[in-house]
């Protein structure tokens, strides 16, 4: 079992009070304002005007608001143009027909539920999303704010609250938690990280992680999310892909225009019936030797060619060309073949 990781945050710094109207106030970090340095003194004239606590109202009230952040107790609304998507996709990009749908609905009922940030590492003034993709894709494509809680969080915690979150509602397709457990091992994140994430067992995982290492990354994009099917399909079609020609083949499918313009479960259907078909065989040619004799049969399959040798027709021919192959790939390797 994965170990459960703490995400309560640590209890704030008691800021002691100031003995003289000059001396500076004690540092602290500035989660609201993604900054992590402490408030600059006031000069002399400022400090003239300000009250006897040398601090303005409106640091006070920021102050309070960046103590129940941390507390995870406020939402706050945030221009979407300062919120970076995470630095782990975990789905793909919906349809047209979707993305125009959800956000038709944060037009008319709001934004219900916050989305979760962590001030963005190394990055002044940026926030970088845990989870709430498509609500702040909403809110930037409708020219809104959107509503969020900011945590301060490291990158193994954000990745768990992203990959529970849409465990917890089901929300990512089979094929979309398979590349997001791929693309956390290949980050070298430990696999009890990724299993806290998506919320499954180590045989779950090594599941998930061999079937989107063992699809082709472009097949992948081409299909889409593929809502409609689960593990089962997927595998198959990892069985259909391992056969000769079908890797190269699938990718050829994905990229053709009548191939893009069907919706994703479609183009699931599309590639893995492609795949069943057999590769086109050219039909068997009949070798004769100059009597007449057909002492052989030449087939070629994609880039095998093979040779068939009926010994009702030609009695021990195949046995005599088996007996010479070392000679002939000699004569092969020297280069003194025939023009």
């Amino acid at each position: 079992m994965a170990r459960k990781i703490n995400f309560d945050p640590p209890a704030a710094e008691t800021v002691t009070p100031t003995a003289e109207i000059n001396e500076a106030p004690p540092q602290r970090a500035r989660p609201l304002l993604a900054l992590e340095r402490s408030v600059k003194p006031s000069g002399a004239l400022g400090a003239i005007s300000q009250s006897l606590g040398g601090i303005s109202e409106k640091v006070k009230r920021a102050e309070e608001i960046e103590q129940k952040l941390i507390e995870g107790q406020v939402i706050v609304e945030l221009d979407p143009a300062i919120i970076d998507n995470s630095f782990v996709a975990d789905r793909m990009e919906s349809s047209e027909e979707q993305s125009a749908a959800f956000r038709d609905l944060i037009r008319q009922h709001g934004q219900n539920v916050p989305i979760l940030v962590r001030p963005k590492p190394g990055a002044t003034e940026r926030y970088e999303v845990a989870f709430g993709h498509r609500r702040l894709r909403a809110a930037r494509e409708l020219g809104i704010k959107v509503r969020a809680v900011v945590r301060v969080l490291t990158d193994e915690q954000l990745v768990i609250a992203q990959g529970q979150e849409n465990s917890g509602r089901t929300d990512l397709t089979f094929i979309e938690r398979a590349r997001f457990a791929a693309r956390l091992e290949e980050r070298k994140f430990s696999r009890e990280i990724i299993m806290a994430s998506l919320n499954v067992d180590k045989a779950a995982l090594s599941r998930l992680i061999s079937i989107a290492t063992r699809v082709p990354g472009t097949v992948i994009d081409g299909v889409g999310p593929a809502p409609a099917f689960g593990r089962v399909r997927w595998q198959e079609l990892c069985d259909l892909l391992e056969q000769e020609n079908n890797r190269a083949r699938a990718i050829e499918m994905v990229k053709a225009p009548e191939f893009l313009v069907l919706d994703t479960d479609k183009r699931f259907e599309t590639l893995a019936a492609g795949l069943r078909q057999k590769s086109s065989r050219s039909r068997a040619e009949t070798w004769s030797a100059k009597d007449g004799t057909h002492a052989a049969k030449i087939a070629r399959t994609g880039k095998k060619l093979t040779l068939v040798f009926d010994d009702r027709v030609a009695p021990k021919f195949g046995d005599f060309v088996k007996d010479r192959l070392e000679m002939l790939y000699e004569e092969f390797k020297s280069g003194n073949l025939p023009e």
